[in-house]
């Protein structure tokens, strides 16, 4: 205690000094934080027993008792877990900027052979393979964007969501298609491994003629006609190509990751209008409905030909 200071004019220095810090924090200090400035454990019991701080588990210290915000539960859940901790999948997405996806369980992960500690709502994960530099510890700490995407696709509950969850991380320009492959390549054995190369590859550029190419394997395996791929017609604005067309008028657009943003819209709709209004059967087939429902749309493609046949 500086010389001539009294106990009131201490707590105040001292609560002063902790909101400080924990403007960079979230308004949540570990013990270890605390302690660095001064605060002692009679500080923090005095704080929380006055109901002016609130403790989270066994390090995290709240500088106030309302409800935590989702940042500050990041930082309970980090603090929890331990030394070594770091936001990780989707969590470490969402904590890049990730919208419009919702996940109530936090993801955290360690090196393996570490000992973390363990909260009720908190994933930790033990990885073999997260190294120091996929971590970024500028704001909450976090596992890069592109680590984080792959982490995110093996630890989800479908293949659907896995793929969700890399296009959505592209999409949304967290990171690229380019750097989820080199991070994917960091995954030597795991079962959806071909599912995300797979992926990956649709997100980069020529992922249509790769997507045409793929669905003609597909219609070989079902034992489907095999169509023509990119005729030529005339559309409401100049020449258009048509992704894969039969002749009794079945003609199937596959489109693209990227598919459907800004002007495209319009031209897809007018595109579409004018083969409906010449007689054809349109289909709409995305890539990514390559990867995770191949079976139902090759489905809708063999009964819209049986249709056709029959007509």
């Amino acid at each position: 205690m500086p010389d001539g200071e009294n106990h009131v004019q201490r707590r105040r220095r001292l609560v002063a000094a902790a909101a400080e810090l924990g403007r960079d924090h979230d308004g949540v200090l570990s013990r270890t934080q605390l302690r660095a400035i001064g605060v002692t454990r009679w500080d923090i019991r005095r704080e929380t027993e006055a109901r002016r701080w609130k403790v989270h588990g066994n390090q995290a210290i709240a500088l106030h008792t309302a409800d935590l915000d989702q940042r500050a539960l990041w930082r309970v859940a980090l603090l929890t877990v331990g030394k070594h901790a770091a936001l990780d999948g989707v969590t470490a997405l969402a904590a890049a900027g990730l919208k419009n996806y919702q996940e109530s369980l936090i993801h955290v992960s360690v090196p393996r052979g570490t000992r973390p500690g363990s909260r009720a709502g908190v994933r930790v994960h033990e990885s073999r393979r997260r190294c120091d530099a996929d971590v970024v510890d500028a704001g909450v700490r976090r596992v890069r964007p592109a680590v984080a995407a792959v982490h995110a696709a093996l630890w989800a509950k479908s293949d659907r969501q896995a793929a969700l969850l890399i296009v959505m991380a592209v999409q949304q320009r967290l990171t690229t298609g380019a750097a989820i492959a080199k991070a994917l390549q960091q995954v030597r054995q795991h079962r959806r491994r071909q599912l995300l190369t797979l992926v990956v590859r649709d997100v980069a550029d020529g992922a249509q003629a790769l997507g045409e190419l793929d669905f003609a394997a597909l219609c070989r395996e079902r034992g489907l006609p095999e169509p023509s791929r990119q005729v030529l017609r005339n559309g409401p604005r100049g020449r258009i190509y048509l992704d894969v067309y039969w002749d009794c008028g079945l003609v199937v657009e596959i489109e693209g990751v990227h598919h459907g943003n800004g002007e495209s819209q319009v031209d897809d709709a007018l595109r579409q209008n004018m083969l409906s209004l010449n007689g054809a059967v349109l289909l709409r087939i995305p890539v990514l409905g390559l990867r995770i429902a191949p079976g139902e749309f090759m489905d809708q493609v063999a009964a819209a030909l049986g249709t056709a046949a029959a007509a």
